[in-house]
């Protein structure tokens, strides 16, 4: 019986920084998402009306980590900074513009 050797592919190298986020959830920015100016079209329609967004100064999900917060029906844009985090519901992707 002869043995088979067979080769692992390497992992993709990763690419950093994202520069459009899209769904709902918390991102942290300077490792998730790149810093700067980000642009939605709004509402994604669905189970929300409005498209939420936060910056937020830690994970905890406490009122006070909120730095600046929007319930917009229309098209927004925000600026994030390293080290904060970026929360989004109901809206339609971000995408970096600055």
């Amino acid at each position: 019986m002869t043995a088979t050797t067979v080769a692992a592919s390497a992992p993709p190298a990763a690419s950093g920084p994202a520069r459009s986020v899209q769904g709902e959830g918390q991102y942290l920015v300077g490792e998730e998402m790149e810093a700067g100016t980000y642009k939605t079209a709004g509402p994604a329609g669905g189970v929300f009306p409005n498209c939420y967004w936060a910056r937020l100064k830690d994970a905890s999900g406490e009122f006070g980590a909120i730095i600046a917060n929007g319930n917009v029906q229309g098209p927004t844009r925000v600026t994030v900074r390293k080290g904060e985090y970026f929360e989004t519901n109901g809206c339609h992707t971000w995408d970096k513009v600055g």
